[in-house]
């Protein structure tokens, strides 16, 4: 398979995706035009470091490039002020200077920790993004959204501070669980929901085979999604507008993952298929869209493997009202209006502020009865 290239256009803090396989046997080679001198700091966690990093030191230090590590905790809770605090601290004590780079080595939870780390240390450094899971590689790793989580909600503290580089190597995809495969697929499918109608119907074709194992496809279905990433960002790079399209299923995402304690009763990945579900109910509800279109959504989740109701996360949920109130939170909110992103049809999604939450309450008492 030949490497795919996708640039990401912002001026001087431009950057290329590059998508193939083999990327961290030759990370030294890739990253060497951007160093200052032959050294690298890596942050990754346990589950990652276990699995890839002896190869990725080994990739660096064909090129001569020295790497000191730190390895944190897998999991969503890592995305913490505790953990901000000893990444950042930790590159004070090794001396990391403002020219130097951090790679975040690992998932979406890493990536966006390390990126805010490196937002805030001596102002801004540089740092690349090695993502190590789909969800990672198709969404987290492009765009410069970095963040830790509150007790309030999730991503509520953080920074845009673009990369210099992602290297997503698509054969770290075959360690993956099927479990954490099918979470990533939750964005992917839903870059064909809110902006290309052609792509879904690629997915619907190609989808099964992907989470197969199908190198090939795969590669394409990364270097779609992140095109599709790449031009919205460089349309909205801080989301004051069309950049919000991207969040297709997340504000009922982010009140069940507040509502699941952040936990692995729900990844993020198999939120974002269930709230993507749920809001092709909603514009079916509002008379947006035909009563097809929902259906076809779910249908191709089951397809898949995937989470597609509230009912496919394990133990109890809070009621409608509640979840209501959890959306609150969201980041989306705007002069006390939570605004939604909803369909005209497969392909066709738009901003609105203007839905009414009798609809959104009763869509969830239903859902919850499944």
């Amino acid at each position: 398979m030949t490497l795919s290239v996708v640039h990401v256009p912002l001026g001087d803090r431009s950057y290329d995706v590059r998508i193939g396989s083999g990327l961290i046997d030759a990370a030294g080679a890739e990253i060497a035009p951007i160093l200052n001198r032959p050294k690298v700091f890596i942050v990754t966690e346990s589950q990652v470091a276990d699995l890839h990093l002896e190869a990725l030191i080994a990739g660096l230090s064909a090129s001569g490039i020295e790497a000191d590590v730190l390895t944190l905790p897998p999991g969503e809770s890592t995305k913490s002020w505790q953990y901000l605090t000893q990444t950042t601290e930790w590159l004070l004590e090794k001396k990391a200077e403002r020219r130097d780079v951090v790679i975040a080595f690992g998932g979406g939870v890493i990536g966006d920790l390390v990126g805010f780390a490196a937002a805030i240390m001596r102002r801004g450094i540089s740092f690349v993004q090695i993502p190590t899971s789909l969800l990672a590689q198709v969404d987290s790793s492009v765009g410069g959204k970095t963040a830790i989580n509150s007790p309030f909600g999730k991503n509520l503290i953080g920074a845009f501070h673009q990369p210099r580089l992602v290297l997503a190597d698509i054969d770290v995809l075959g360690t993956l669980t099927k479990r954490d495969f099918l979470a990533g697929y939750g964005e992917v499918q839903k870059y064909g929901l809110l902006g290309d109608a052609t792509f879904f119907e690629w997915l619907e074709a190609n989808g099964p085979a992907m989470a197969q194992g199908d190198k090939a496809l795969r590669q394409e279905a990364v270097t779609r999604s992140v095109q599709m990433k790449a031009d919205i960002v460089a349309r909205d790079e801080t989301e004051q507008g069309d950049r919000a399209l991207l969040n297709l299923g997340h504000t009922f995402c982010h009140a069940l993952e507040a509502a699941t304690d952040y936990s692995d009763r729900l990844l993020h990945g198999e939120g974002v298929s269930i709230g993507c579900a749920l809001a092709f109910e909603l514009s079916y509800r509002l008379g947006l869209v035909s009563q097809e279109e929902p259906s076809r959504v779910r249908e191709h989740l089951a397809r898949m493997g995937t989470k597609k109701n509230l009912s496919d996360i394990p133990g109890d949920l809070p009621d409608a009202e509640a979840l209501v109130a959890l959306m609150g939170q969201d980041k989306k909110v705007i002069d006390g209006k939570l605004r939604f992103i909803l369909a005209r049809g497969i392909g066709d999604a738009f901003v609105t502020a203007d839905v009414p939450m009798d609809a959104v309450k009763s869509l969830l008492e239903d859902a919850l009865k499944l």
